[in-house]
């Protein structure tokens, strides 16, 4: 049995009672690592001398006061585009292949006073564009359940490394479904927290209206504890909200009698398998045991989410990236005659063709004779997404539905086809627009053994509700339990 197949509350207890150490806890990490990192590819970066140094120094502290928090000691991966300071942080983009920061991200700071280890840097689509992880710079990750699968994207490599065994849990970002579809393709449990819930200072951009760091674990519990370590005001954020963080482990009740959940029939539409739907109906049926209720509602313009994200955040993308230009850091390409072919060669070398390809989408967007035509009936089209929730949540607690179309795809099988993979976003992408909560757990297997997700979404900083009807639904299946055959 590995250390990891314990919750983070019995990892502590053992760590309190110095049955283990924090030392033990880092080499399982990097042993695992070693066996099956060659397989998943998760990894783009390890930090093992560094994490090695810290687990003594904490080792040293174990029994006294500075030990107490649940997180002490904990082993945690890191999605590539989180700054970390002298840690090489790629975005998974050959553009910042050799980019050591001098810095660390506001998650970082507060992860470092929760005095948790940093395994390493995570695998992602180049600049967090991407549903697969296909697009990274560097490798193509696998999906632990089948490792001719993808682990979704962006955030593929934070997810596959928590379903393989790899780390306790990481953190990943979210855009347009980045953690929550790669929780689902990977058989764990993945949280989008409410935009301005946890600090973006440190994320590099993608879509700064849309970007949100969240944590990936193997149960809800844990989630919630991470979640709890990384959230809060920070100055360095002006989106940053000024809401209070309550204890998200106390919503973890298991008591959901007389929960309100709404199931929008567009979630349960055309493009969804069978199976996925099924294990949605099978999962209302779970919680209405436990004495909650549901009914079908309509998120009418859910249908234009896909349009009105990739022109919101392709036209963000295209002012965010302007700044990777080969003159203040990052690569700079050696062929350059002048400045603007400086500007130009260095871009054309070192982004993808993913990146470049939003990139001219949102610059398209964005320019004069199509601004009102594109950009500014795509904000239209998101504040009437808000507004459907909005409605929605006047009379319910919670929506629920798929967290994805379909099971994990193989690599390669939509690659060629970007239409296609956007499309795969198309339940994740909502939630982003309107900023709300959402979370996805593990809620069954499709007929050929891979994992599939359930997506619980909350009101706006109402994490807590989404934490307790995750937990009680989660309590009352085991498909949390099963683990990849690696």
């Amino acid at each position: 049995m590995s250390l990891f197949d314990h919750k983070v509350s019995e990892l502590h207890e053992l760590l309190h009672k110095k049955e283990i150490t924090v030392t033990d806890l880092v080499d399982e990490s990097y042993k695992r690592i070693g066996a099956v990192e060659d397989q998943v590819k998760a990894f783009l970066t390890l930090n093992e001398e560094s994490a090695r140094q810290k687990a003594k120094e904490l080792d040293a502290k174990l029994g006294t006061d500075e030990s107490k928090g649940l997180l002490f000691g904990m082993p945690i991966g890191i999605k590539d585009n989180i700054v970390t300071k002298n840690l090489r942080t790629t975005c998974g983009s050959k553009i910042l292949e050799n980019f050591d920061p001098i810095y660390d991200a506001t998650v970082m700071n507060k992860l470092h006073s929760a005095e948790t280890v940093t395994i390493g840097k995570l695998n992602m689509d180049e600049f967090a564009m991407g549903s697969s992880t296909e697009n990274s710079g560097f490798q193509k990750t696998s999906n632990p359940w089948n490792l001719e699968t993808v682990p979704g994207g962006s955030s593929g490599g934070s997810a596959a490394s928590v379903a393989a065994g790899e780390v306790l849990f990481s953190l990943g970002s979210d855009t347009g479904g980045s953690i929550r579809q790669p929780a689902a393709f990977c058989g764990v449990v993945g949280l989008k927290p409410t935009y301005g819930r946890v600090s973006r200072f440190g994320l590099v951009a993608f879509a700064s209206s849309l970007d949100q760091i969240g944590p990936i674990t193997r149960t809800v519990e844990d989630n919630a504890y991470l979640l709890q370590a990384i959230s809060g005001l920070d100055a360095n954020d002006s989106t940053s909200a000024n809401v209070e963080v309550p204890n998200f482990a106390e919503a973890l009740t298991g008591d959901v009698k007389g929960l309100r959940i709404a199931v929008p029939k567009e979630y349960l539409g055309e493009g969804v398998s069978e199976e996925t739907k099924q294990s949605v109906m099978n999962a209302l049926k779970v919680l209405e045991g436990l004495g909650a209720t549901w009914d079908e509602v309509s998120l009418p313009h859910s249908k234009y989410g896909v349009a009105t994200y990739y022109l919101l955040a392709s036209s963000e993308a295209s002012s965010n990236l302007a700044r990777f230009d080969g003159v203040r850091y990052g690569y700079r390409s050696p062929n350059a005659e002048n400045l603007v072919d400086l500007y130009k060669k260095t871009r054309s070398e070192g982004f993808g063709e993913e990146v470049k390809r939003r990139i001219m989408l949102g610059t398209f967007a964005l320019s004069s004779g199509y601004y009102d035509a594109y950009y500014i009936k795509a904000q239209q089209a998101r504040t009437l997404i808000k507004k459907d929730f909005e409605d929605v949540f006047e009379n319910y607690d919670v929506i629920i539905g798929p967290t994805t179309p379909t099971p994990a795809f193989k690599i390669g099988e939509k690659i060629d086809d970007p239409l296609t993979m956007y499309a795969n976003d198309i339940l994740t992408i909502p939630v982003n627009l309107a900023g709300v909560p959402g979370i996805s757990v593990p809620a069954g297997f499709a007929s050929n053994g891979l994992p599939l997700g359930l997506q619980i979404i909350g009101k706006h900083f109402d994490e807590s509700t989404v934490y307790r009807v995750a937990h009680a639904f989660e309590q009352a299946t085991d498909f949390h339990k099963q683990k990849p055959g690696l």
